[in-house]
Formats: structure tokens, C-alpha cells, sequence
């Protein structure tokens, strides 16, 4: 399954906008942030900042990140952005360990919304 630009946060102002204006949330190993626009698309944007690991370690998380968001489009209400930073790199680095840790963290927070 193909992961979009039109389902991407694509520009720095993006991820601030959503970073700044939106809700957060965490759980153990990541920060998510969600705001909301008009319309019935979804974009959701992933940062993994060096102090998660060296660069084999970044690139896994953000292909893990990113299998999650194509697999759990529909878990992301229509009309939302979500920007999804990685703090720290998930022990084990399995999609089951980190679908499971962001499913928690978004079910949580935002149960009753979108």
C-alpha cells in the first residue's frame, strides 16, 4: 500500500502549525500531536530526531511509524493532522510493540473526539 504526499505533512509550517496549535499526547517512547481542519483528509507527518539513534536505528522507526499510519489510517479522523515524534527508539522495534504503544496513546486521548 502506497503512502501518499496528499496524506503527508509536507512543510516545516505544517508540522509548527500542528506542533503549536494542536492537542498532544504521549505515551512511553513517542509525542503525537493532532489538530483539526475543514475537509475529510488526513495528514499525518513522523519526526525522528538524532537523539533517538544513529541513522539505522531513525530510518526503522520511521518505517515502522509509517506501516502503522498506512495500517491504522481509519484509527486518524477525517479532517485531522497528526504530526508524530519519536522521543526515544521502542525496545525491540517490532510494528506489533509500536502499533500497539500509538494505538494505546491515540485510543486514550482521543477516544471521544473526531
Amino acid at each position: 500500500m502506497h503512502f501518499p504526499k496528499s496524506d503527508r505533512l509536507r512543510t516545516d509550517r505544517e508540522y509548527r502549525e500542528v506542533v503549536h496549535k494542536g492537542e498532544r499526547t504521549r505515551s512511553p517512547h513517542f509525542t503525537i500531536y493532532r489538530d483539526y481542519l475543514a475537509g475529510d483528509g488526513r495528514k499525518m507527518g513522523i519526526s525522528v530526531g538524532r537523539r533517538v539513534g544513529n541513522a539505522v536505528v531513525r530510518n526503522r522507526v520511521k518505517r515502522l511509524v509509517r506501516e502503522f499510519c498506512r495500517q491504522n489510517k481509519s484509527s486518524f479522523p477525517p479532517g485531522s493532522r497528526t504530526a508524530i515524534v519519536a522521543r526515544m527508539a521502542p525496545e525491540g522495534s517490532t510494528l506489533s510493540a509500536v502499533g500497539t504503544e500509538l494505538l494505546a496513546a491515540i485510543a486514550g486521548r482521543w477516544a471521544t473526539k473526531g
